[in-house]
């Protein structure tokens, strides 16, 4: 049974449709009209206006509950016999009066209410077994974001905390907040690797299953080129890739790896490998995560690339619990085994005044670094791996070069010094790839 005092039984009957849902087993209860009438011979002069509509209203909802006997009531809402009341004394007791009347009538009460009183009412918190409540939070700009929260289930355990949530045609899409201490560990070994030899002696072995890298530097140094080439190498592999897009289209990101020499096409056609446009203006992170989620889970992508960091920093606005939200989501990412590349672009052109939108190194397992520097007239990328959490890696600084429909990376730059400061000084001979080197291609 659905109890109305605000909307029309018509109002109902529309929402319903527009979700796609029967109403043939729930009766309506319409008592908008009834709560207040504007007819002459209905107002009363005997007696206080509110303690005969307020006694007529409920007496009027337990009739229909004993004659249609239903195992679960809504009442909507709350605010409207809060104005029936009149009384807060009186409203409490009849609420609680309610309660009592079906403590033991096997049925499920569900009761709505929009807390327009003020100071907010706390009093039905007290009486209910459960509260759960939905906020609404505006933004600036995008899709307004919906979260709620379980304050109160007696007798059970529940998820504390914030979850995201929205409104689609046929119910709410709830996204449980992730709390990686939930999920199971799964061991992991062996390496991701690429076919470039110099890339991979870098990192040592390669990047370690179940840890988190982050590939650092400014626009354009080709942060997005080397993550795409890890997907698209994991995928030839075999092995099924999850790639999540925040700041660049689809077919921009093919365009360019197949430019690089990584066709992403046969992958795609495959099902190895996943690529999804993410818009943060229009996602909530509860939503992202839940996608990562199912990656992992249903998909069993066993490597994400998210490109960029920025793009998902962007997602939530205002947040400021950023670390632990990606504390979280990493913890579960390396737990499952997988191996987690992040991209994330610093602002500015020069190392003195770049800067990054949030430190986020100190999670991560592993960084590299990438840099400009100029060298014989020309502006060059170099690249280094800055840290590696478990084991070794090499200390050298490379030369990085996308050019050719090939990625290259350089023997060690040992005739420059301050490469990473970008002001770097020709201390020797240096063998870049244009000189002849034997250079590494990563698309070999």
């Amino acid at each position: 049974m659905y109890v109305t005092l605000s909307e029309s039984k018509r109002e109902l009957e529309g929402v319903a449709k527009s979700h796609g849902w029967s109403l043939d087993k729930v009766s309506i209860f319409e008592l908008s009209s009834r709560a207040e009438s504007l007819r002459l011979e209905d107002q009363y002069s005997a007696f206080h206006p509110a303690e005969i509509e307020f006694h007529d209203t409920t007496q009027s909802i337990l009739d229909q509950v004993e004659r249609a006997q239903p195992s679960r009531i809504v009442f909507d809402s709350l605010s409207d016999l809060r104005l029936l009341a009149r009384d807060s004394f009186r409203y409490r007791r009849q609420i609680q009066a309610l309660k009592h009347y079906f403590t033991n009538r096997n049925c499920t009460v569900i009761l709505l209410d929009d807390n327009t009183a003020q100071p907010r009412d706390m009093q039905l918190y007290s009486i209910a077994h459960g509260v759960i409540l939905l906020e609404r939070i505006p933004r600036e700009f995008g899709k307004v974001r919906r979260r709620l929260e379980v304050v109160k289930l007696r007798g059970s355990k529940f998820a504390e905390g914030y979850h995201d949530y929205s409104i689609e045609t046929g119910g709410l899409a709830v996204w449980c907040r992730l709390v990686a201490a939930d999920y199971g560990f799964v061991p992991n070994s062996g390496y991701l690797t690429t076919s470039n030899a110099g890339l991979d002696a870098m990192w040592g072995d390669g990047l370690e299953r179940g840890t988190s890298t982050i590939f650092i530097g400014p626009a354009g140094s080709g942060k997005s080129s080397l993550a795409m080439s890890y997907a698209v190498s994991a995928a030839a592999n075999g092995e099924s890739v999850s790639v999540f897009l925040f700041d660049e289209s689809l077919h921009t990101s093919h365009r360019r790896s197949i430019g690089l020499g990584s066709n992403p096409h046969p992958h795609l056609q495959s099902g190895n490998l996943r690529m999804r446009r993410i818009d943060p203006a229009e996602m909530s992170v509860g939503a992202f995560v839940e996608l990562i989620r199912n990656a992992v889970e249903s998909e069993k992508a066993s490597v994400i690339v998210i490109d960029s960091l920025n793009g998902f920093i962007q997602a939530m606005p205002g947040e400021q619990h950023l670390a632990l939200q990606m504390h979280e989501l990493l913890s579960f990412l390396n737990q499952r085994g997988v191996a987690t590349i992040l991209v994330m672009t610093q602002s500015g052109l020069l190392s003195s005044k770049m800067r990054s939108p949030v430190d986020l190194s100190y999670l991560a397992d592993n960084v590299l670094l990438l840099r400009f520097f100029e060298g014989g007239g020309q502006i060059r990328k170099a690249l280094s791996v800055v840290k590696k959490r478990s084991g070794s890696h090499e200390k050298t600084i490379r030369e990085l070069q996308l050019h050719d429909g090939r990625i290259q990376v350089g023997e060690p730059l040992t005739g420059f010094q301050g490469i990473l400061s970008e002001t770097a000084v020709n201390t020797g001979r240096h063998d870049s790839l244009e000189e002849g080197a034997n250079g590494n291609d990563l698309t070999s």
